[in-house]
């Protein structure tokens, strides 16, 4: 009763908002749109749609077709793309989401030996889904979802790859560059500059100025990690990173890196799957050759 014609239809109105634009995109004419999903209503006994004006409101059994949309075409079009790249000799396509923004150039890092090693798996990098990760996981948009957060839910499976320790980057000639460590209240005076995430997110907010009732002078955000460590240089803030990026950028701007606090504070970036990929060859051999690195 319930096809795969039927969920592309739901899910194409609620997108673009209406029967006549569902059927320009799905190839169809609206009459046929409007027959086919008819024809369902009948079978199934209730309507999917209700007519306020002009425009279409889904009925309770409209919404749990769309959710089923929403969860299904996704799987179905992995599977097709999954089942032609092996039916060409292919192995696959492996998908990684980043929840991790300075983790691009770790990731670089095991891509190259990785697509060295597994010729027949092609590798794409999604960053669109930077801090939205688990919904990608669960839509199948992704396969692996690199996070220094994971969020451990049924139908998912975290790994630790590499532990790091959060440090607060400044210039070399900044008051604090030889310090041994650096306390909460020292930080009220000065611009902090970091990624575009929400401050349950930042881990030198919730693990270091919150606990202790401070805020920073000033909260600025930058996208890119090469610009905001050339504001840091130039003296125009400080910032929170990984110690390995730190260290990195110091080779080539003067900045340092300096302790959050006497013991630090200490991180691990994992990759997360869904349950029923983990056992997948080359998805398994990504993970361990990510921990390796």
């Amino acid at each position: 009763m319930l096809e795969r014609m039927h969920l592309a239809i739901v899910q194409e109105v609620d997108r673009l908002g209406s029967l006549t634009a569902a059927a320009s995109a799905l190839c169809l004419t609206q009459s046929a749109l409007s027959h086919t999903m008819k024809k369902l209503e009948q079978q199934l006994g209730t309507d999917i749609w209700l007519r306020e004006g002009r425009s279409l409101r889904l009925t309770p059994a409209g919404q749990h077709v769309l959710a089923l949309a929403h969860r299904v075409l996704p799987q179905l079009r992995q599977a097709e793309e999954r089942l032609g790249q092996i039916a060409q000799g292919q192995r696959g396509t492996l998908r990684i989401g980043m929840e991790c923004h300075p983790c691009y150039q770790w990731l670089l890092k095991v891509v190259s030996p990785y697509l060295a090693a597994w010729p027949d798996v092609d590798v794409d990098v999604k960053q669109k889904f930077q801090f939205g990760g688990i919904g990608a996981l669960f839509g199948y948009e992704i396969d692996l979802l690199v996070t220094p957060d994971p969020l451990y839910k049924p139908g998912l499976h975290f790994e630790p790859v590499f532990d790091y320790e959060q440090v607060l980057v400044v210039a070399r000639d900044h008051p604090l560059a030889d310090a041994t460590h650096v306390k909460p209240r020292q930080l009220s005076d000065q611009v902090l500059i970091t990624y575009p995430v929400p401050l349950d997110r930042l881990d030198i907010y919730t693990q270091f100025l919150m606990p202790a009732g401070i805020a920073p002078r000033r909260h600025k955000t930058i996208e890119t990690t090469d610009i905001m460590l050339q504001m840091v240089a130039s003296g125009r803030g400080v910032a929170a990173l990984p110690r390995w990026l730190a260290q990195e950028y110091a080779r080539k701007m003067k900045v340092t890196a300096v302790r959050l606090g006497p013991r630090g504070i200490a991180k691990q970036i994992y990759l997360g799957a869904r349950e029923a990929d983990v056992d997948i060859d080359y998805l398994r051999a990504f993970v361990d050759m990510a921990r390796r690195s």
